[in-house]
């Protein structure tokens, strides 16, 4: 039907004949000669329904309204002297028509498609129209060159694409599962799959050592900016390797993609340990697009003769004192901001926030009473503060003290706008711990299947081979190297208090084949969706997936989740409450 995209249309085309289709992005008349602006999903070219030159076009051309689908036959000219639109690719050309073609209406629209303050549920319901826009488009050009690189440089590199099962057996992975229950079993039930993690080590079993997959996943967890139930991994898979090698991978990939993004990256990626990461940016994915660490000075604030901070400081093993250095420059933060500051890390559960500002005349602030001048001096030095800098200062049980201080650091450069947006800062987090207590018992911090480093330490004390992929301070994918003896899965769960048993009934088909000779493997997965929404600097994750569910983890669209008929649900034996 058509002859060219509408952006292809210039100069070059004076004099020529094009057949062009799209939807009537705007509609004008001009004293009986009619202009539109035809859309397609590469741009805009304006089309001229003239009397004088075609009749039977113009009457057609009266009728057309926004959003109608169109088929436009026409010959290219210039537009008239000062008349040309900078703002289009084809700004300088118009299309004079011989023949236009109503091929749909369409209702009156509901909102303007380039419109950003309609209601987010509005979109949704009508997700069909805001896809329209030129904007959506190019983000799924985006998403499908990347996902297209991918393949590409996996394929390449030996690896083979092979699908795992989507209906699978329920397996803890850390979120709740969606369920799916069997018509030919009666009360027994399928799980989407969290991620083809098992399915994954057991290729390696069997002896297919390079493996990928874009995955689809499912997880039915609280919703985020940054999270839908159903998501996309890259997910990857390599045997008789080590752990730097599925790094080396994972870098190439992502080099890949960014490239085909018109991205340029440089690799290796920095790293950094986990207990680095917390103890100096509060966080295990870390924003390196800014400095600003946090420092100890917990043996400086032995010396305080504030009992509370004194006290805090002695308790080494739990507590943490930090300071947090902010180049406030000329102007300093006023007792207003200062007060604003305290309040924020209170609603993270601080119980205060300390501060100093350097003056001309040395620091100044509310804990100055507290120290000799020799500590305020060391202070000072081991946060190098200059005069206009502000020091705040954290104090109390570690985990709370990286957790609210690392929120802080991030608030503050955010409202500072130190953060330079055009940067991707790719940084590896390694040696995570291997479990966390909780109020449950243990758990495998990343999952149960992670290769320890040193499995008779104390438990809190037992690392990994364990590594997280971030990309200006979110967690844009990660992996482990794998337990590959059956003996060792099984300490493994015996720490995490999971009985034969159990093991048996949830792991049994993975332990069994680890019995027949598994090779040492590792690997990685990478969410699609959110490195498309970073590197289109998009605000949520929603914006890069074609259907996406609502922070309630329903379909406006399609208006599901729904209520089935009584005969489908006697059908697979259920009965609801």
């Amino acid at each position: 039907m058509r002859s060219h995209y509408c952006s292809e249309i210039n100069e070059d085309f004076v004099g020529k004949e094009v057949s062009l289709c799209g939807w009537a992005n705007s509609y004008r008349d001009h004293g009986g000669v009619v202009f539109v602006d035809l859309r397609d999903n590469t741009g805009l070219v304006q089309i001229v329904f003239d009397p004088e030159h075609n009749k039977d076009s113009h009457e057609v051309a009266n009728k057309i309204r926004d959003e109608f689908v169109l088929i436009a036959k026409g010959k290219v000219r210039l537009r008239g002297e000062g008349l040309a639109n900078p703002n289009m690719v084809s700004g300088k050309i118009e299309v004079i028509l011989d023949e236009i073609i109503i091929e749909n209406k369409s209702l009156p629209m509901p909102f303007e498609l380039d419109d950003d303050k309609v209601n987010e549920e509005i979109k949704l319901k009508y997700r069909y129209l805001t896809l329209r826009s030129k904007k959506n488009y190019d983000i799924f050009k985006i998403r499908s060159k990347a996902t297209l690189s991918a393949r590409n440089i996996l394929d390449a590199k030996g690896f083979l694409e092979i699908e795992t099962p989507m209906l699978t057996k329920s397996t803890p992975e850390g979120a709740r599962d969606y369920l799916v229950p069997s018509r030919v079993h009666p009360s027994e039930f399928y799980a989407l799959p969290q991620s083809p993690q098992i399915f994954k080590q057991i290729l390696m079993v069997g002896g297919f050592d390079k493996y990928f997959q874009i995955a689809k996943c499912f997880r039915d967890e609280d919703l985020r900016a940054d999270r839908q139930p159903e998501f996309t991994q890259i997910d990857v898979e390599l045997s008789f390797c080590n752990q730097e090698q599925v790094m080396e991978v994972a870098e190439d990939l992502i080099k890949s993609m960014m490239s085909a993004c018109n991205i340029s990256i440089q690799a290796p990626f920095k790293k950094m340990t986990y207990k680095e990461a917390m103890e100096s940016y509060g966080s295990d994915k870390p924003d390196l697009r800014f400095d600003m660490p946090l420092v100890d000075v917990d043996d400086l604030f032995e010396k305080c003769e504030n009992e509370i901070f004194s006290k805090i400081a002695g308790d080494k093993k739990n507590n943490r004192i930090k300071a947090l250095k902010v180049v406030d420059g000329d102007t300093t933060f006023s007792k207003r901001e200062l007060k604003r500051f305290e309040d924020y890390v209170r609603g993270f559960g601080a119980s205060g926030l300390g501060y100093f500002q350097m003056k001309e005349d040395g620091l100044k602030g509310p804990l100055n009473k507290f120290f000799d001048e020799q500590t305020l001096s060391d202070i000072a030095k081991r946060v190098d503060i200059k005069v206009g800098d502000v020091v705040f200062f954290g104090a109390g049980n570690t985990k709370l003290v990286l957790d609210y201080m690392g929120r802080l650091r991030l608030h503050l450069a955010e409202l500072m706008d130190i953060i330079d947006k055009d940067v991707f800062d790719f940084t590896w987090v390694v040696d995570f711990p291997m479990f966390e207590k909780t109020d449950d018992g243990v758990k495998a911090l990343h999952h149960p299947f992670t290769l320890p480093k040193n499995l008779d330490a104390d438990i809190e004390d037992i690392s990994s081979y364990a590594y997280d992929i971030i990309l200006n301070g979110v967690e844009l994918g990660g992996g482990s190297m794998r337990i590959h003896q059956v003996d060792m899965q099984k300490k493994v769960f015996d720490l995490m208090g999971i009985d034969e048993k159990e093991a048996e009934d949830k792991f049994g088909f993975l332990l069994h084949a680890l019995e027949y000779g598994a090779p040492p493997h590792g690997g990685f997965a990478l969410g699609l969706d959110r490195f498309i929404m970073l590197i289109t600097k998009t605000s949520s994750i929603r914006d890069v997936i074609a259907f996406p569910k609502t922070q309630k983890a329903s379909c406006l669209l399609a208006e599901a989740p729904s209520e089935v008929s009584n005969a489908i649900l006697r059908e697979i034996n259920i009965k609801t409450i």
